[in-house]
């Protein structure tokens, strides 16, 4: 499914998105180190994660398990979430809308580097107690766009 390029209506501050960019920087050195309820603990109880495949993971008790099925897809290598191209919309008085592009890398023992399809993910950031956390997860992997017609 091709993504439709957004334009964010509202911008943030310079503060508010260093705390985003920080906020996913902590999530993703969790989930790539393998600290699964760390990384879990980054949502909400109730937060949830549409991956590209419409595979529906509800609550950090299902995104746990999940995550511990694929951890043998993970033995001898070192994954790396890079993420890039941050839109980000406030979206009342506690509620972001965050879209941006990811880019998975896989490095061996041997030091083979792998790169993995690309996704476009649109997040919900939350603020509870002061603390940002992720509400929602939907998860797009890049296709080709059409080109205009002439």
């Amino acid at each position: 499914m091709s993504q439709a390029v957004q334009a964010v209506s509202q911008q943030v501050t310079g503060d508010l998105y260093a705390e985003v960019q920080t906020f996913y920087a902590r999530q993703m050195r969790k989930v790539d180190s393998l600290d699964i309820e760390g990384f879990a603990d980054t949502f909400t109880d109730d937060g949830f994660v549409v991956h590209s495949t419409g595979e529906r993971a509800q609550g950090r008790e299902a995104m746990v398990a999940g995550m511990r099925a694929s951890l043998p897809r993970y033995q001898d290598i070192a994954v790396r979430h890079w993420f890039g191209h941050l839109l980000i919309e406030p979206d009342g008085d506690d509620r972001l809308r965050v879209s941006y592009y990811t880019l998975v890398t896989q490095t061996s023992r041997e030091g083979n580097v792998s790169f993995q399809p690309t996704f476009t993910v649109d997040d919900v950031l939350v603020r509870r107690d002061g603390r940002l956390l992720t509400l929602s997860r939907v998860i797009h992997r890049d296709t080709p766009v059409a080109p205009p017609a002439s």
